[in-house]
């Protein structure tokens, strides 16, 4: 159940196991949050057990042509924020660079700037060849992709599942919950224990290139605290708040409030004002309680499969989530260390 990166890698991934239906509600896949990334490969964004998934994904991306892109990503601040700089910056191993070297990348950071560290290993991902790919994969291993199939009751049967959807009725041994923003209120149709998951809103807006510039090899740039950030994209710059807002499972739309209020602190850093958006957008990142993805069988059923919690992390964590996903169905010795599906396993929530 699910059809954004989480669900389409691992139906990639299963499709080589057995028979594989994956059910999305929209009607197209990727309509949520898998449609709304910043879509940055940054191996060493996140906690540990996310770092690891992000770095056994790596050699997936780089063995797949047209996937990644170069980008860079590059930390600035002003003369009282150094310090916090300095901490950030050791944690995305990212080396200090003069505000002259900043500035050369990109010409409209002002002169409160005193600060900045950067580093060129973080990637752009075409998100959308990366989805057509793995989906392309499962439909060549017979998979069933069913869009405009929202799910209405889910039960147990004598080999497995029964899942009524507005399409119709599907049934499987195993059920995969890849649902995103709705993981747990598919666990509580399934009659499975929630485990605490949170959405997060995120806003976004594109803005025209600063002062008419080709913003193309600008880096991702973040505020110290990551209290705004603004990518290049398509000719065009996003700038997001950076917000983390709890909100419940729907169709996000961004607040113009905090919107406002986010390029206006991203306005402090360069010398171009903001004075129109070309569009704006929000997303859901969903978090388990402790931050770090969900993988494995549940404790207590092990026919219900999580694959949930992806957070901001969901397409550059996607290569290796779904083959430890394949792994654990299907039997196989996980391709991942024992510590790191443990710290993946939801028998560590109690």
């Amino acid at each position: 159940i699910g059809g954004g990166i989480a669900g389409i890698s691992a139906a990639a991934r299963m499709s080589h196991l057995g028979r594989v239906t994956l059910l999305e509600a929209e009607t197209h896949l990727a309509h949520h949050a898998s449609g709304r990334s910043a879509a940055l490969y940054e191996p060493f964004y996140g906690l540990k057990p996310v770092v690891d998934l992000s770095m056994a994904s790596g050699d997936f991306f780089r063995s797949q042509d047209g996937i990644l892109s170069p980008r860079g990503l590059m930390i600035l601040a002003r003369a009282h924020e150094h310090e916090a700089l300095k901490e950030e910056a050791a944690g995305f191993e990212l080396p200090e660079i003069s505000v002259d070297e900043a500035r050369a990348m990109v010409p409209v950071i002002n002169d409160s700037i005193t600060h900045a560290a950067f580093g060129s290993h973080a990637w752009d991902i075409d998100t959308d060849l990366l989805l057509q790919n793995f989906a392309r994969e499962a439909r060549s291993n017979d998979a069933e992709i069913v869009t405009k199939a929202r799910v209405t009751a889910i039960a147990k049967t004598a080999t497995g599942w029964a899942v009524t959807t507005t399409a119709g009725t599907y049934e499987g041994r195993i059920l995969v919950n890849a649902g995103g923003a709705w993981v747990d209120q598919i666990a509580q149709m399934a009659g499975v224990q929630p485990l605490g998951f949170t959405p997060y809103r995120r806003s976004m807006a594109r803005i025209p290139a600063p002062g008419g510039h080709d913003v193309s090899g600008w880096p991702m740039m973040f505020g110290v605290g990551e209290l705004w950030y603004a990518k290049p994209d398509a000719g065009a710059l996003i700038v997001s708040p950076a917000e983390e807002d709890p909100a419940e499972p729907h169709d996000a739309w961004a607040d113009d409030m905090v919107l406002a209020e986010g390029l206006a602190r991203y306005e402090e850093f360069v010398t171009e004002p903001v004075t129109r958006l070309i569009s704006n957008w929000a997303g859901l990142r969903t978090f388990a309680p402790d931050r770090v993805l969900v993988i494995g069988p549940d404790k207590r059923d092990p026919s219900f499969f999580w694959l949930a919690g992806q957070g901001g992390y969901g397409f550059q964590t996607s290569p290796a989530a779904s083959l430890l996903a394949a792994d654990l169905i299907g039997g196989r010795s996980p391709h991942l260390g024992a510590d790191l599906v443990t710290a993946l396993s939801p028998a560590r929530f109690g």
